[in-house]
């Protein structure tokens, strides 16, 4: 840190307009908090949600599948609202695919960009919540232990927006932290997953490259990818291409290339050629220090014309291919995740747990893009696990709930929950869990938990009963 950043002035006490007042305020408008404002204004109370950026839809937007609505034993076991956003956008502007099955990530449902932009605001706007763009959180003002308001900043000057209940979908529990709730970071030694910036080819001859996949025979390893089956590419037009070590390698070793991953991944976008590549990534970023998000952007563009020139110099279907565009932002995998009510580990993950307060249920892998290296670690459950309510409930601050990558989970446990279809998930439970706190002018953690179970279940949200299958809302009706 430099010797002007480390100094500090005193800004002088001032009093701050009220910009408006809500029952609930989403602070986030990325998977989870879109869900989380869809669902706390379903019966008429006043909902806000406040975005940094111009549009709604978060890592949605920059190029990435959506993971995590089919569990590993094929079933979809995310519905719901995340259901139907989904099915809107494929039905009213063709910006969605089908859920497919994939080896690797259980499921995959290709989004189109613009398109999530588009139906995402329109879905918000229909049901009334009141969305303000390019403003930023900056701090909250405290209340003993209640959130009194939030305070941002943005071309308005600072302001205060002050709401009964607030959910923090910021990603980085950028609310929770300042209102005093305790988070971590990381692994154990403080690493976090390395972010991502996302960019795109067009003129991708993608028969091309899936059938020389299809077709390889099994020794040539060359063209064979991690853990999907060589027949998976003769199958499907739209794909994920995770691999190609070997071609990787190759090119390093006669280019002299630097890709700082030892992986190809290549996804398939909707639009015929065009393809989103995960390949830039920029170890010891910390997705919540704005000098570090800066040096990030720019090492992360630094590093794409090696891996273009790699994938036009190598790899099939790409010779005619060429750049279009970055995504619009780093895509971080993690930062902090608050401490709450309930811890989720490894272990919750691998044993396939179920909990009497589950508001969700989940089946992504284990998937670290591990700190200090350029792999990946990958453990799957067999089946699926659920998310204790109590993960979404903080410490010590009472009218605040957490939904998305960030609630209350071990490094490990948030390698599995972080994928966006179980993110919209848990911010549909946070904004129905808002809603029932104020109707009931209960605190979140004080709420009748077998009644948000019951407007889950009412609203098509997948949950187990205690054999496994799919609940239903007789399974919670009182004992006979």
């Amino acid at each position: 840190m430099s010797a002007t950043a480390a100094r500090s002035i005193q800004e002088p006490a001032r009093s701050i307009p009220v910009a408006a007042e809500y029952d609930v305020l989403v602070v986030g408008g990325g998977p989870s908090g879109l869900t989380a404002a869809l669902a706390a204004s379903e019966d008429g109370l006043r909902v806000g949600l406040v975005e940094s950026r111009s549009f709604v839809g978060g890592n949605m937007t920059i190029g990435l599948p959506v993971l995590g609505f089919l569990g590993q034993k094929g079933n979809q076991i995310i519905d719901g609202l995340p259901e139907k956003f989904i099915s809107r956008l494929r039905r009213e502007r063709d910006g969605a695919s089908e859920h497919r099955p994939c080896p690797l990530h259980m499921g995959i449902t290709l989004v189109e960009p613009e398109a999530v932009k588009t139906t995402a605001l329109e879905m918000l706007t229909e049901a009334g919540v009141e969305v303000l763009f390019y403003t930023f959180f900056a701090g909250v003002v405290m209340d003993g232990d209640r959130i009194g308001g939030i305070i941002t900043e943005s071309k308005s000057g600072r302001q205060a927006i002050v709401a009964k209940v607030v959910i923090d979908c910021t990603g980085d529990a950028d609310v929770a932290y300042r209102a005093g709730v305790p988070t971590e970071k990381g692994n154990e030694q403080g690493g976090m997953q390395p972010p991502t910036l996302m960019f795109c080819l067009g003129g991708v001859d993608t028969d091309k490259l899936r059938m020389s996949i299809a077709n390889a025979p099994p020794e040539a390893r060359t063209y064979l990818t991690d853990f999907i089956p060589a027949e998976y590419f003769g199958q499907n037009h739209q794909f994920i291409v995770v691999g190609l070590r070997e071609l990787m390698a190759k090119a390093k070793q006669e280019r002299g290339l630097k890709i700082p991953n030892e992986r190809t991944i290549i996804i398939t976008g909707l639009k015929k050629g065009e393809v989103w590549i995960n390949m830039t990534r920029v170890k010891g970023t910390d997705g919540t220090d704005a000098r570090s998000l800066t040096k990030g952007e720019i090492e992360g563009r630094a590093q794409i014309d090696d891996i273009v020139a790699y994938l036009i110099g190598y790899v099939p279907g790409f010779e005619g291919s060429y750049f279009t565009k970055t995504a619009p932002f780093l895509g971080i995998r993690e930062t902090r995740r608050i401490v709450g009510q309930y811890v989720m580990t490894q272990e919750d993950v691998l044993a396939c747990r179920h909990f009497d307060d589950a508001i969700a249920v989940a089946s992504y892998p284990i998937d670290i893009h591990r700190p200090a290296d350029d792999g990946c670690t990958l453990i799957w459950c067999g089946d699926c696990y659920d998310i204790p309510y109590r993960s979404l409930v903080p410490q010590k601050v009472e009218n605040l709930l957490v939904a998305g990558r960030s609630i209350s989970a071990t490094h490990e446990a948030m390698g599995a929950i972080r994928v966006m279809a179980t993110c919209m998930a848990m911010g549909e439970a946070a904004g129905r869990a808002a809603k029932i706190s104020i109707r009931g002018n209960r605190a979140p953690a004080d709420i009748d938990i077998r009644e948000l179970r019951r407007q889950q279940l009412e609203h098509g949200v997948y949950l187990r009963n205690p054999q496994g299958g799919r609940a239903t809302p007789n399974d919670l009706a009182p004992a006979a």
